[in-house]
């Protein structure tokens, strides 16, 4: 019985001291191999490694190549009118005429030269102490004929007023209402702006050379306006504290309107 005892022994000793079998070191020299190879292929990439695809490139690309808008010119209020002859005769800005209606002739002859082609409509208020007569084609409005609102015009009566702030309507050299100030001054030189407090601090630009002493130019700014004035005011220059001048405005400083003032012929 002991013979059997120790004959059993022998046995599980050794069956525990038998070496791994091949598959195991097949499996171990496997896994080193794929080791190695990744670790001296540079070029081998992880699982979590991603590869950009040629969209994600072009993206990329197209990201740090794009440039921001310009701001200005995609604002819709912004002045955009170049400098450019008015598209037809009818549409010229002179000393003494806007389009078909001029300084001297009465209103009577003027509906009588447009016939069917414009409707008059009256305009009160206008502007301060005055009213006007709109003229308008095909629903757009032309220009008016403003007249003092305590004497009314007759068809009789001459005009003496024109304004305009349609855009297709223009001087010879090319200004009109929304052209910018510093395109205008290409053609008549430097610009002083200015406005008074004690009349409704309505802002005017004057050009060095005026095409006509009679011409008024209104600015595109004004003490109610979102943005202000059209120029940079520094200290008034009258001994009252309510005129003011400047040579300096905003980029985006504009022709509003153009008057036509009889009174000064």
């Amino acid at each position: 019985m002991k013979l059997s005892w120790l004959l059993t022994s022998l046995l599980i000793i050794l069956t525990s001291c038998t070496p791994p079998t091949q598959t195991n070191n097949n499996n171990r020299e496997s896994s080193t191999d794929s080791t190695q190879e990744t670790a001296s292929n540079p070029e081998t990439k992880t699982s979590n490694e991603t590869t950009p695809s040629a969209t994600d490139e072009n993206s990329e690309n197209e990201t740090s190549q794009s440039t921001p808008k310009d701001t200005a010119s995609s604002n819709p209020n912004q002045a955009t009118q170049k400098l450019a002859p008015p598209p037809s005769p009818t549409q010229t800005i002179s000393a003494n005429s806007i389009g078909e209606a001029k300084i001297g002739m009465t209103l009577g002859e003027l509906k009588t030269l447009l016939k069917d082609e414009a409707e008059f409509k009256v305009v009160t208020p206008f502007m301060v102490d005055l009213d006007a007569i709109s003229v308008s084609k095909n629903g757009e409005i032309q220009y008016y004929i403003a007249y003092f609102s305590y004497e009314p015009i007759t068809d009789s009566d001459p005009i003496k007023i024109l304004l305009t702030d349609n855009p297709n309507y223009r001087t010879s050299a090319g200004v009109g209402p929304k052209t910018l100030v510093k395109e205008a001054e290409s053609v008549y030189g430097d610009a002083k702006l200015k406005y008074n407090s004690d009349y409704e601090s309505r802002e005017y630009i004057e050009f060095a050379q005026q095409p006509a002493t009679n011409i008024v130019f209104r600015s595109n700014g004004s003490l109610a306006a979102s943005k202000g004035f059209a120029g940079i005011y520094g200290n008034s220059k009258d001994e009252y504290g309510s005129y003011f001048e400047t040579t300096k405005y905003r980029d985006d400083a504009a022709i509003s309107s153009i008057m036509i003032d009889g009174s000064r012929l």
